[in-house]
């Protein structure tokens, strides 16, 4: 009997002894990923010339690059809010035919390299439906049109997956209670879905957001890569890049770096501890 009570208790210690060891990998590969992302973000901002960073800020071409992706990304931002909420909710409530399908279609943006969805876009709004789209005065390739449509395509599937997270965790209960205080389907789903579902929904919009600013591939497939026309911050951290001009580049970039992280941190702070990206 002791022989097995200390057996026992040698297995217990073997099994603490395994979880330290993977606990203790974990803490060790944390870490490591938390000091890498300090020494990159680090090593950005100490290259750079804070000098060389005030003039540029002052430039046209940077202003012009600013204004126009803040705008581009939030009206992109907007559209696939338009398309992400009710997408997510048929794809989290209901049985669809083909719904591995369909979601898998849905999920394409996120695992094509952009330039091939750059590609695949210009085919389609090009000699597909440029045409048509021309009837309408809506030409898209080569315009501002093109920068939007780039980043809602390759931005919302990033929405619809983590709102559908969202509604998925709802318990269809909260719902059937609306339903029995006799609420219309479409009332339970603005007075109790909605709000219930109000931290997934931001967090999407704002990874939305965040990738529609830093989209680059589709956009330069689809819309071009044109000074002062079609000149996001990306395309002018890669125009700058090509004409040797590392200075204006990495400044533009420090900004976009500054601008992330300012966003993400003010809307973790003020949204609360439950958003997240």
């Amino acid at each position: 009997m002791p022989s097995m009570a200390l057996k026992r208790n040698n297995g217990a210690a073997a099994r603490d002894n395994s979880r330290s060891l993977l606990f203790g990998c974990f803490w060790l590969l944390f870490i490591f990923l938390v000091l890498f992302m300090v020494f990159l973000i680090g090593g950005l901002l100490s290259y750079a010339d804070w000098e060389t960073v005030r003039i540029v800020l002052l430039q046209k071409e940077f202003h012009f690059a600013m204004v126009f992706t803040l705008w581009t990304s939030v009206l992109a931002t907007g559209l696939a809010a338009l398309f992400a909420i009710p997408s997510a909710y048929v794809l989290s409530r209901y049985k669809i035919p083909g719904k591995a399908f369909v979601d898998t279609l849905v999920d394409i943006p996120i695992v094509m390299p952009p330039l091939v969805s750059g590609i695949a876009l210009l085919i389609l709004l090009g000699p597909i439906l440029g045409d048509f789209l021309t009837r309408f005065g809506l030409e898209v390739v080569f315009s501002q049109r093109g920068v939007v449509v780039a980043q809602w395509f390759i931005a919302t599937p990033y929405a619809v997956k983590i709102i559908k997270q969202a509604f998925d965790a709802i318990d269809p209960r909260m719902e059937n209670i609306g339903r029995t205080l006799g609420f219309s389907p479409g009332k339970v789903f603005v007075k109790v879905t909605l709000p219930l579902a109000k931290n997934g929904i931001i967090s999407g919009l704002i990874m939305t957001w965040t990738r529609t600013i830093g989209e680059f591939g589709a956009t330069a497939m689809l819309a071009g890569i044109t000074r002062m026309k079609t000149e996001t911050l990306s395309v002018a951290i890669f125009l700058n890049m090509s004409m040797g001009d590392l200075k204006f580049a990495i400044s533009t970039a420090i900004v976009m770096l500054l601008i992330a992280l300012v966003a993400l941190i003010t809307l973790k702070l003020f949204l609360g501890k439950e958003v997240r990206i």
